[in-house]
């Protein structure tokens, strides 16, 4: 078994793989992406991960850690694992601001507007719904970014009881750094 981070960029995905962390479960990561103003504890990334399409050879490494896949990606899964997905959810809104917020400090353009972004990024989930819906080598876990930050008490657990890992849901809860929900919807 497989345990995936997954979501949109800036959805929230770095901050499960520190909760995972924190709570017990292996991360397969690298330090290739350094920690930035963006992400000052670190992106968690496997840079592997990024060549999934065209190489998955590797992914047996993944097995008895947590991984994060962006949400493009998981299309590209091989079907001989189980995986567990805990797939994050974060209001467009605060994911496009967030991802603006990136660019701007980067002096890169994003070069869509907000509507479009919004409305591919929302064609982009319904479709990976349904399609992680028919997967019988997935379970997926919706993660809402907003209510793990409000309330990882309750959700710390109910994560450990999906991934059937005995994890410290304590230690879960204690990795969340609020101060860093920069980007609200409201």
């Amino acid at each position: 078994m497989i345990t995936v981070v997954s979501g949109l960029p800036r959805s929230g995905t770095s901050m499960m793989m520190q909760i995972l962390q924190a709570g017990g479960l292996p991360l397969l990561c690298d330090q290739e992406r350094p920690a930035d103003e963006n992400n000052p504890r670190g992106y968690f990334e496997y840079q592997k991960v990024r060549r999934l399409a065209a190489d998955n050879s590797w992914l047996a490494e993944a097995e008895g850690h947590a991984i994060k896949v962006v949400s493009q990606l998981l299309y590209h899964l091989p079907r001989q694992f189980e995986y567990c997905i805990v797939f994050m959810r974060r209001d467009l809104t605060e994911v496009i601001r967030s991802q603006e917020q990136m660019l701007a400090s980067r002096q890169v353009e994003s070069g869509l507007e907000q509507q479009a972004m919004r409305e591919h990024f929302t064609r982009h989930l319904d479709a990976l719904e349904i399609w992680m819906s028919k997967q019988p080598n997935m379970r997926v876990f919706p993660c809402d970014f907003s209510r793990m930050i409000a309330d990882p008490a309750r959700l710390a657990p109910a994560i450990s009881a999906f991934l059937g890992i005995l994890l410290d849901p304590e230690r879960m809860a204690s990795a969340i750094d609020p101060t860093l929900y920069r980007q609200k919807a409201k």
